[in-house]
């Protein structure tokens, strides 16, 4: 008779499965960006897919180890990195966010299963230090041409000044375009965007951020197939519901409605795929909520008193740093084990 450590009951999907379920559920994301965004979106996705598809590869070659792009987790740092990108961002910066996505935001802390932060959000995060202005040029969707011509800022080469996307629009016979988010409209210029469009996706943004409507329905997809906890994003959702919802009542002429807080900007795909990676995010239930809880506060203070006009990726890092603490502090108690208050009063 052969003796195994524990743990001897197992689940039946292996890392590699989840992660291949979580890019199937990203695919009607993409697939929608591409429909309202065009030949842009399919070269942006790529390249940065791609490039941190390649630079892991070839970080494992250098290490001597075998390349560990079968896992996925590579693919899907790359999608999300492309999704959290203006449409008309130019390729060889997406290309640069792939590659610290995995040196700085995977390799350095030791690969998968050691990333203290989503990769992604890494990458994010250092082009928006980067470069900030072609990080936030925006395009209008459903723009005519947009299958057989990409918008002129994506062949951008290095080191050079992107075409102005703006006037490019403009140009192209669409008048009063801004090149503002609704999120950035409402913040800095007090101009509304109908609910229904933030909910469909008929508004400009990033590639993955215009329909609320897919993000909620391919995660609910992985809710569905126990491949992401449904704590997390709920605990994110309802906290900008109720705290959007107390501050809209206050001071309805200042602070929008907590629909609109909801359906705009990145945090229906921050809290459904990047808050929620399950590496950087905390394993207890109630830490779960406490992480939750505290993205979704700071995201919506960051919305309203910051100078930037989204904070959902600042929230869910800020969060991923406190993640180990509040797994710490959220333990259960180990069956038998006895408490400080108890041995105190003994």
């Amino acid at each position: 008779m052969e003796l195994r450590p524990s743990p001897h009951v197992r689940a039946p999907l292996t890392t590699d499965a989840i992660m291949r379920h979580v890019v199937y559920a990203m695919l009607p994301i993409m697939a929608f960006s591409i429909y309202s965004f065009g030949a842009s979106a399919v070269l942006l996705i790529a390249v940065c897919t791609g490039s941190a598809v390649l630079t892991e590869h070839l970080v494992c070659r250098f290490a001597g180890k075998p390349s560990t792009i079968g896992d996925y987790s590579a693919v899907i740092t790359g999608m999300l990195l492309a999704l959290t990108l203006p449409p008309g961002f130019p390729l060889w910066m997406g290309a640069v966010g792939g590659i610290v996505s995995i040196l700085l935001g995977k390799t350095l802390f030791g690969g998968l299963g050691f990333n203290t932060f989503n990769p992604a959000l890494v990458g994010r995060a250092f082009l928006q230090a980067t470069f900030p202005v072609a990080i936030t040029t925006w395009t209008p969707p459903y723009m005519e041409g947009r299958f057989v011509q990409g918008i002129p800022s994506t062949f951008t080469l290095p080191f050079l000044e992107p075409i102005n996307v703006v006037q490019f629009v403009r140009d192209s016979g669409i008048d009063g375009f801004t090149g503002a988010t609704p999120i950035a409209l409402m913040r800095f210029e007090d101009i509304p965007t109908d609910t229904m469009q933030l909910f469909i996706g008929t508004t400009a943004g990033s590639l993955g951020e215009t329909s609320a409507l897919i993000i909620l329905l391919c995660g609910a997809y992985l809710i569905a197939r126990r491949m992401m906890n449904w704590r997390i994003p709920a605990a994110i959702l309802a906290t900008i519901l109720l705290v959007g919802g107390a501050f809209h009542l206050l001071d309805p002429e200042v602070n929008p409605n907590p629909l609109f807080s909801l359906f705009s900007g990145g945090l229906m795909l921050g809290a459904m795929f990047m808050a929620s990676d399950l590496v950087a995010s905390p394993t207890t239930p109630r830490g779960m909520w406490i992480y939750g809880i505290l993205i979704g506060g700071i995201t919506y203070l960051i919305r309203m008193l910051g100078g930037l006009p989204e904070g959902i990726m600042y929230a869910i890092l800020l969060g991923n740093a406190a993640s180990p603490i509040i797994d710490r502090l959220t333990q259960p108690r180990i069956y038998g084990a006895v408490t400080t208050s108890e041995k105190k009063a003994v």
